[in-house]
């Protein structure tokens, strides 16, 4: 521990004493009900993070103070009802039975938000600016609905103190309200409560005055800022240098919460929750100048991924605590595993943003690698060993699926064999993280290597599984998760048997070289389409990008299509929607691609060197055709124990003879979250 001696250092704020300098910052989870209340597995969530070591966490994020802020599709707590309480008192006790602290960040969202939903509420701005991201009209803001929304404010603060969490974080953060009236680009008023810096301030400082009314001096309240818009004609630096002193020098503040830009328009959306394209805490510099300025303790949030990181910032005093939000989803005991000096044991956050972009399509936010996070109920983050016949188990395949299959079974204790035909581990995963901007997402085989060689597995790689090798090594169990391969004989106009189109794949394993002009046909608009592109112009082709879908990336999330557009519109890669590849033919030396417009039926065609299609994947079901008729359980996997996240009923069972299961793209395409997920679940009762 004396290694990371700076984390574990005890932060007093107001009459609290975090334990360690480590936070799980804001985030919406979106496992609250549709009323906006903390959820059993809302308080597992939290809970395991507190059991795992982190010091303080900060929930709810975007938590709503008043009826007519909507919840949103993020399913944000709801404090404006005193029914809030007991659940808060629930979320409370369980975070302190560990030792850890808990706060809620309350907010209104202003124009930030969707009237279309929930209450159908008329959103409000201080001057009535419809905000990019969210396409929702708002009404200018009238000084009775602020003092309606300031004592909402105070309410839902005193709300928090009544549950028994131990302070709240103000959101100014990301232009909601507080916030909106700061920006000259939002607020245009020539009242009170516009104009000059102090007239922009009013709002804000009455919401904190108020606030301290209500729950005290006693009380920790914290502020959630930006550092830099990244506007031109939004707030800079400086900007926020000053407001941030302002607020400090009331003395009503116990933290600040420093991030980088703002996030009203997508571009800038994709700064706030920095992807594996960014370089490490790319924004530190703007939380160590807000530092500068205040006498509170600052707190710094993006990007911070692991131990070394997050030890580095505090001991140089750029601030006095980090967040490591991402780094929390992805493993919950990262604190507990460096006092327990298992630091290579963490399973560290690779920025992929599957957690962040799930919940900006309004699903609940799970890890891309720790299919555990969220589901404490029903599956384990620490795996207990078997009280029950030890068995043979034998994956084939390591791409998550068969990693996860394998590292699992080999915890429950049982002996355990994974078959590879490559030379590395990985699967698909290798296959991605080639591409630009990419790289990063290796990590999860990195971590996968390392569970499987510390658990002694036996690791057969440059081994091509067949029929008579399976049945010779007389295993109980068999798990196939051999996954697929590019899907392109789905139109036989598209002329692959004549080598007239390759894949993605072909194109970022290296099996075919990049060509001068290229045109990239994605019918999937997830990753590998645009990763293809984005390789193929970095490699000096010229690159048109078409898809039948509404947009190259429709599929790719909030925060990370903007930084794939960013590459791509650099490369000057051209993008083309609506758009069905009908035929490719060969014409002397080039080719000749006919498209079809999907509402019109009119063609056009385009002459290419290079024709790359992204059409998902089929199902390599060979060698489970083979193994099926004689295994115990016909290849079946019992779906209704499956989803109830119960074991297997033929387990129980004796008989001769093996056990077969197929996982992961095998069995159908989905994706890496997907695979890993049913190995654990298929694996942790074996």
């Amino acid at each position: 521990m004396a290694q990371f001696d700076a984390l574990f250092q005890p932060l007093k704020i107001n009459q609290l004493t975090i334990r360690n300098r480590v936070v799980s910052t804001a985030h919406a989870e979106v496992y609250a009900t549709e009323g906006g209340m903390t959820t059993e597995r809302y308080v597992k969530y939290y809970e395991e993070k507190a059991k795992g070591g982190v010091g303080l966490s900060i929930c709810g994020g975007s938590s709503v103070v008043s009826i007519d802020s909507p919840q949103g599709w993020w399913k944000s707590v709801n404090l404006s009802t005193d029914r809030i309480i007991p659940h808060f008192q629930n979320l409370a006790d369980a975070v302190h039975k560990h030792g850890g602290k808990i706060m809620i960040q309350i907010t209104h969202m202003g124009r930030r938000s969707r009237w279309d939903g929930g209450n159908w509420s008329t959103l409000v701005s201080p001057s009535g600016i419809r905000e990019p991201v969210h396409r929702a009209t708002c009404k200018t803001i009238e000084i009775e609905e602020m003092q309606r929304i300031i004592g909402d404010y105070a309410k839902a603060a005193g709300r928090a103190k009544a549950g028994g969490l131990d302070g709240i974080e103000l959101s100014a953060v990301h232009q909601h309200l507080i916030d909106q009236f700061w920006s000259p680009r939002v607020n245009q008023r020539d009242d009170e409560y516009g104009g000059s810096f102090e007239n922009r301030m009013r709002f804000g400082m009455e919401v904190l005055h108020a606030i301290r009314a209500e729950v005290g001096r006693d009380f920790a309240v914290g502020l959630r800022i930006c550092g830099d818009e990244f506007h031109p004609d939004g707030l800079n630096h400086d900007d926020m240098k000053e407001i941030a002193a302002y607020y400090d020098a009331t003395g009503l503040l116990d933290f600040f919460s420093v991030i980088g830009s703002g996030c009203d328009t997508h571009n800038t959306l994709a700064n706030v929750i920095p992807n594996m394209s960014y370089p490490p805490e790319p924004f530190l510099h703007l939380a160590a100048g807000i530092k500068e300025v205040v006498n509170s303790p600052v707190m710094h949030a993006q990007n911070i991924k692991d131990p070394n990181q997050a030890q580095r910032i505090l001991e140089s005093g750029y601030v006095d605590f980090v967040g490591m939000t991402r780094a929390h989803i992805a493993d919950p005991h990262l604190i507990a595993k460096i006092k327990l000096n298992q630091v290579d044991q963490i399973k560290q956050c690779v920025g992929a943003n599957y957690c962040i972009d799930r919940q900006y399509q309004g699903l609940d936010v799970l890890c891309i690698q720790n299919a555990a996070t969220s589901r404490e109920s029903t599956m384990p983050h620490i795996i207990d060993k078997t009280e029950g016949k030890v068995r043979k188990v034998v994956v084939i395949g390591g791409g998550p699926a068969g990693m996860e299959a394998a590292r699992v079974s080999a915890e429950r204790g049982h002996e355990v064999i994974l078959i590879e035909k490559n030379a590395e581990l990985g699967g698909q995963i290798t296959i991605a993280s080639k591409a630009p901007q990419r790289d990063q997402i290796a990590g999860i085989t990195r971590w996968f290597a390392l569970e499987l060689d510390r658990l002694g597995i036996d690791l057969r790689l440059n081994t091509a599984a067949d029929e008579a090798m399976i049945r010779e090594l007389n295993a109980d169990v068999v798990i196939l998760a051999v996954g697929g391969k590019p899907f392109l004989a789905q139109n036989p106009h598209w002329g692959v048997e004549e080598g007239l189109s390759v894949s993605t794949w072909d194109i970022l394993n290296g099996d075919v070289a990049p060509g001068k002009n290229v045109l990239v046909y994605d019918t999937i608009c997830e990753f590998s389409g645009l990763s293809a592109a984005d390789f193929l112009a970095q490699n000096g082709s010229l690159v048109e990008m078409v898809t039948d879908d509404i947009k190259p990336g429709a599929a790719v999330g909030g925060t990370t299509f903007p930084t794939y557009y960013r590459s791509l519109y650099e490369k000057e890669v051209i993008m083309s929607s609506d758009l069905i590849l009908e035929k490719v033919y060969r014409e002397g030396d080039k080719l000749v691609a006919v498209l079809e417009n999907e509402y019109t039926g009119q063609q056009e065609e385009r002459v290419v060197d290079q024709v790359v299609i992204e059409n998902g994947v089929r199902p390599d079901e060979e060698i489970y055709l083979q193994l099926k008729s004689d295994s115990r359980n016909k290849g079946q996997i019992d779906i209704e124990a499956l989803y109830a996240a119960q074991p297997q009923p033929i387990l129980a069972e004796e008989g001769e003879g093996y056990l077969l299961y197929r996982i992961g793209d095998c069995v159908s395409q989905r994706n890496t979250h997907a695979a890993i997920y049913d190995a654990l679940r298929l694996c942790k009762d074996f």
